[in-house]
C-alpha cells in the first residue's frame, strides 16, 4: 500500500490522541474525518508502532495495544462501574438510559445525591468524596473522549458505546444468573490505553520514546518500506 504523508494533514494531531487513549469522534471533525477517508493509511502506519487503529461503526475511533495486558487497569473498572451506576440510577428515575448516554447529558449537580445513593459502589472504585467523583471519574471521562464539559452539563460522546456494550452485556447474564439462582457476576471493563494520564506502551515501543519519536520513526520505516517496493 502506498501512502502519502503529505496526505495525510491530521496525522500528529491523530497520532498525539490516539497514543495518549482519547476516542476521537465527530466532535473532532478534521481529524474525524480525515480517518474515515484515509482508514486504511492511518490503520497501516499506527501498525508499524504496535497499535490497531479501531473503528466503532457508530462513530469513534480508538487504540488497542497488540499485545493486551490481562487485567484491566483501574480507570476502565471506574468508568464502566459509573456507567453501570449510571444506567440503574437513570432506569430508577424513569429515564431511558440509552437516550442520555448516547448523546444525551446530566448536570454536575446531579452527582452529590448520585454519590449518595450508590456509596457502597463508589468504594469499589475508591471514590468517597464529590471531589474523588469529579477527579477519577469525570475529568477522565472527558481526558479519554467519552464526555465533554458544557459549564457544568456534561454531555455524551459516541465513545460511551464501549461502556454501554459491557453494561448490557452484564445485565443479560445477571438476568440469566437470577434465573439460575445465582447473581455474583464481577463487572468487566474495555481495556484503556493509560491509567494515570500516561499511556502504557507496548513491547514494541520503547518505554523511553517519546511519542514525536515513536511517530518520527514508524514514518522513517514507512518510508523506507516504500523505497524498497520501487
Amino acid at each position: 500500500m502506498n501512502i502519502d504523508l503529505k496526505e495525510m494533514t491530521q496525522l500528529a494531531a491523530a497520532f498525539r490522541d490516539l497514543f495518549k487513549g482519547y476516542h476521537i469522534s465527530r466532535s473532532e471533525p478534521e481529524c474525524y474525518a480525515q480517518l474515515s477517508s484515509m482508514q486504511d493509511q492511518y490503520r497501516a502506519l499506527f501498525r508499524a508502532l504496535g497499535f490497531e487503529l479501531v473503528c466503532d461503526p457508530r462513530g469513534f475511533y480508538y487504540f488497542v495495544p497488540e499485545q493486551v495486558a490481562p487485567q484491566v487497569n483501574k480507570t476502565a473498572q471506574r468508568l464502566a462501574l459509573f456507567t453501570f451506576i449510571l444506567v440503574e440510577h437513570l432506569a430508577d428515575q424513569g429515564r431511558d438510559p440509552l437516550s442520555v448516554l448516547d448523546g444525551g447529558s446530566i448536570g454536575r449537580d446531579e452527582l452529590p445525591a448520585l454519590l449518595e445513593k450508590y456509596r457502597d459502589l463508589f468504594l469499589q472504585a475508591e471514590v468517597t468524596t464529590f471531589e474523588e467523583l469529579e477527579d477519577k471519574i469525570i475529568r477522565r471521562l472527558i481526558q479519554l473522549g467519552f464526555a465533554e464539559d458544557s459549564n457544568g452539563v456534561y454531555r455524551f460522546l459516541p465513545p460511551m458505546h464501549r461502556f454501554l456494550d459491557v453494561c448490557l452485556s452484564v445485565q443479560h447474564d445477571r438476568d440469566l444468573a437470577a434465573s439460575l439462582h445465582s447473581s455474583d457476576l464481577p463487572l468487566p471493563a474495555p481495556v484503556l490505553l493509560d491509567d494515570d494520564g500516561d499511556a502504557e506502551v507496548v513491547d514494541a515501543i520503547d518505554a523511553e520514546e517519546s511519542e514525536e519519536d515513536a511517530l518520527a520513526r514508524a514514518m522513517a520505516e514507512e518510508r523506507a518500506a516504500q523505497e524498497m517496493d520501487a
